[in-house]
């Protein structure tokens, strides 16, 4: 049974409904667009974290806000380094907690916009710090605040909006858009780091301002979440926006299904008693809430942004003459693969490639924990070049699996677990988990890297270890699903080793594969094996 099955299987059928369902869907241009622009809030969150770890090796930046040292120049000590770093994190903790109640006070599409815009509130007081350390570091705490509003409201917009067979991709865009966002700081900041004056790091943060605009005014040409409208009493609203993203009629039968889903859903919430945000704690829903926390929690936990907040840091130790390029390899590698991650979203099951992702990371680090402390010359790091250049390899590998799994997976997967009317404030929680390890990272990291040195990586080795464990026991199969279908899911009580064999018997009642194996209605028997 689930991974070391020996039984054999059998094909898995679809009943004739879903067949015809999934046929009746098409991949629009106006859901791609909805997709595209509403992901630019990633870009936002890649480009502020990406440009930080190029500003502490710039000249003009260490003179302003560092320390000097004889014979070391200007220099950052390693707490006022990250807190710097960890207060960006810190304010997108706090919008992220915020984020449900805006979205569902204003609505997704304008909780996007004033989120974009608010950031450009930090974006300001940055660019206008001169010589404090702490007013930098401020602005940074401003900036997360909009930025972290953003990690909540754009994938639940994505989500709510996308057709069922566009919905992974597009909300694994978010991810895409956070590595491309990413690779710009890191090329702007190559290109502005030789530059003797404030224009280093200024020309990079002013920029900001260009995303937050595209975002903030794009968004508003953009429909409401079919899902939140029909929720405020807009039906012919909700019909004609899932129908036009569908490429469908507004009275197709996929259209009428979706609404009837939506529709019983809302019935039934009605007729129990009012949500209050703190039953997301409550037995029916503790055990969502709490996938949804360890999986954007583990999304730190995988260690990735070690790399991306420090890079330059972490690759200077090695000997290399410029560590920009090295950060600029990093993040091309992390874009590009993160495009071949919308394949794996759409193609392999979250479950399998969440497993094979966290077991190929581990193997990353425990490599590069290894050779880094006991290969690498800590005292002239250029005496050991092999050692180097392992370290370099195996942190590109490592971005591979990251970038191709739990970097775009996570947002999907989390973006589809919770009922409707509690979607907002149990996402505002699981991504402020993701916000909170966020912050602690940034601001520990190199408080532990100049303790146990190479050995930190052995800490996400084990994380990367339980979150696979972790994912093979709790996480259920959601891909290609309807929100309403997984929702169904849950509420059955699906087995998650065995739930890729869940099938439908009508708009809303389904059964468990692995109670009932034997499906009569023109779906074939079926068996458990491989399922992960």
């Amino acid at each position: 049974m689930g991974l070391f099955s020996k039984k054999s299987a059998a094909p898995k059928t679809q009943t004739q409904d879903e067949v015809d369902l999934a046929a009746e869907q098409q991949v629009t241009f106006r859901a791609v667009f909805l997709g595209v622009v509403a992901s630019v809030g990633g870009f936002m969150f890649g480009y502020v974290s990406g440009q930080i770890s190029g500003f502490f090796d710039m000249d003009d930046f260490g003179r302003r806000f560092g320390n000097y040292h004889d014979g070391n120049g200007w220099v950052f000590s390693a707490y006022r380094q990250g807190a710097i770093v960890a207060l960006l994190p810190a304010g997108a903790l706090l919008g992220s907690l915020v984020a449900g109640r805006i979205a569902d006070s204003l609505g997704r599409r304008i909780a996007i916009s004033v989120s974009a815009l608010f950031s450009c509130i930090g974006t300001i007081i940055e660019i206008a710090s001169t010589t404090h350390w702490a007013q930098f570091a401020v602005g940074r705490l401003v900036t997360g605040v909009g930025i972290g509003a953003l990690s909540v409201v754009v994938p639940m917009y994505q989500s709510e909006s996308a057709p069922a067979i566009l919905r992974g991709i597009l909300v694994s865009c978010y991810q895409l858009f956070i590595t491309l966002g990413i690779w710009t700081a890191e090329m702007i900041n190559y290109g502005t780091h030789d530059l003797s004056n404030s224009s280093s790091w200024r020309i990079p943060n002013g920029i900001s301002f260009l995303w937050a605009l595209v975002l903030g005014a794009g968004i508003l040409f953009l429909p409401e979440s079919p899902r939140y409208a029909y929720r405020v009493g807009r039906v012919d609203e909700a019909r004609n926006t899932i129908a036009r993203l569908a490429g469908l009629e507004p009275n197709a039968r996929s259209v009428n299904m979706q609404i009837d889903e939506i529709r019983e859903k809302l019935e039934e919430e009605k007729a129990g008693a009012d949500t209050k945000w703190y039953e997301i704690f409550g037995p029916n829903l503790l055990r969502r809430t709490l996938i949804g926390i360890i999986l954007q929690s583990g999304q730190q936990l995988t260690g990735a942004n070690f790399f991306f907040y420090y890079g330059t840091t972490i690759f200077k130790a090695t000997g290399l003459s410029d560590s920009y390029i090295t950060q600029i390899i990093l993040g091309s590698v992390n874009a590009g693969c993160t495009v071949a991650g919308l394949w794996v979203v759409k193609n392999v099951g979250r479950r399998k490639a969440l497993i094979a992702g966290a077991l190929w990371m581990t193997m990353c680090f425990l490599i590069y924990s290894f050779v880094g402390r006991f290969v690498l010359d800590p005292v002239n790091p250029a005496s050991t070049p092999e050692a180097g250049n392992v370290l370099i390899v195996f942190s590109c590998f490592f971005i591979v699996a990251f970038a191709t799994t739990w970097g775009p997976l996570v947002w999907a997967v989390v973006a589809e677990l919770y009922p409707a009317r509690y979607r907002a404030p149990a996402m505002a929680l699981a991504t402020a988990s993701n916000w909170a390890w966020n912050f602690l990272m940034s601001l520990f990291t190199r408080p532990i890297t100049d303790s146990i040195s190479y050995f930190y990586g052995l800490v996400f080795a084990g994380c990367c270890l339980a979150l696979a464990a972790f994912v093979w026991l709790f996480v259920i199969e959601s891909k290609d699903r309807t929100l309403e279908e997984i929702e169904t899911m849950y509420e059955q009580k699906v087995s998650p080793r065995h739930s890729s064999r869940w099938q439908a018997e009508g708009p809303l009642g389904h059964r468990d594969a692995e109670e009932k194996p034997e499906v009569q209605s023109g779906s074939a028997t079926t068996s458990h094996h491989g399922d992960v």
